[in-house]
């Protein structure tokens, strides 16, 4: 004997409008139209083959068959909701694996994580660090950090930093002897690229400066491969302000120039959408975004 459920958006349609007796009630906590939910009604009671509900001097009631058929729902959408609760309540708890990027791991997620756990010690956080961020939302990952533009399909994203790239050097270099006094002192030099060239040489171009050999100097794959050269008096780098804050808070690095190149990528909290109401995800978003909040303020 095969099973007669009704269409269960008509179903959700209708023990709204029951509970509230009102279809415009029911449309608002729906976030549908008023006449959404009367075209549902309508299909649910074709569906059964009776009426359900009745309009009286401008009110809503049930039927008598509406009535029972109410209380009997009722039951079933009440022990819904206390089982997605119960899921979502397991969810909460265990590992989160987030994948992210090796520089952004250590210079900015990996200091902080003592912070998180001392809000949720129920949760395990592993770091996956990856050379390439974008992708990276595999099965065996929770949540990841992209950096880019944001345009990625499929998945729901957060913007964290926007990154500001500003030149940055070892004190030493200002007691050495070649000044640093203004930017075209950068031409005695050497420049420090992360991963390519063109950072540096857009920075030149909305400095105004003209006289700099930006085709040299060594590239590193990573951004903090970059700042450590920088800390050991290697060179100047440009580098992202909010990757290089725990050693410009130390003094072991320092801003020469005040001039600052905005970027058009910024780093995302990347989530699956069919996991993004799930509670450790949830905890791991809700704290991440809050401190980047905090920290911007």
């Amino acid at each position: 004997m095969s099973r007669r459920l009704p269409p269960l958006n008509a179903l959700k349609a209708f023990e709204a409008a029951a509970r509230h007796l009102s279809f415009t009630k029911a449309a608002e906590e729906l976030y549908v139209t008023q006449a959404a939910v009367s075209h549902q009604i309508k299909i649910l009671e074709e569906h059964l083959g009776l009426k359900l509900f009745l309009r009286k001097n401008r009110s809503l009631l049930l039927t008598e068959e509406g009535q029972g058929y109410f209380l009997d729902i009722k039951e079933i959408f009440s022990q819904l909701v206390d089982a997605t609760e119960k899921l979502l309540a397991r969810g909460a708890k265990g590992s989160l694996t987030v994948s992210l990027t090796p520089s952004f791991a250590i210079q900015w997620l990996v200091p902080r994580l003592s912070l998180f756990h001392e809000l949720h010690p129920e949760i395990d956080v592993r770091i996956k660090a990856q050379d390439h961020d974008e992708n990276s939302l595999t099965d065996d990952v929770d949540v990841a950090i992209y950096y880019g533009r944001g345009h990625w399909s499929g998945v729901q994203t957060h913007k964290l930093h926007t990154e500001y790239l500003v030149p940055l050097c070892s004190p030493l270099l200002l007691s050495g002897p070649k000044p640093l006094d203004q930017p075209s002192d950068l031409a005695q030099h050497t420049l420090l690229h992360d991963t390519s060239r063109r950072a540096w040489k857009a920075w030149m171009k909305t400095a105004g400066v003209r006289n700099v050999q930006v085709n040299a100097g060594p590239i590193f794959s990573h951004s903090s491969m970059v700042l450590q050269a920088a800390v050991h008096g290697q060179g100047v780098a440009l580098g992202n302000s909010v990757l290089a804050k725990p050693d410009l808070d130390s003094g072991r690095l320092i801003i020469p120039f005040n001039h600052v190149l905005e970027s058009k990528n910024a780093y995302y909290l990347v989530l699956r959408e069919s996991q993004a109401e799930l509670g450790k995800i949830v905890s791991f978003r809700d704290w991440m975004l809050s401190l980047v909040e905090q920290e911007q303020l």
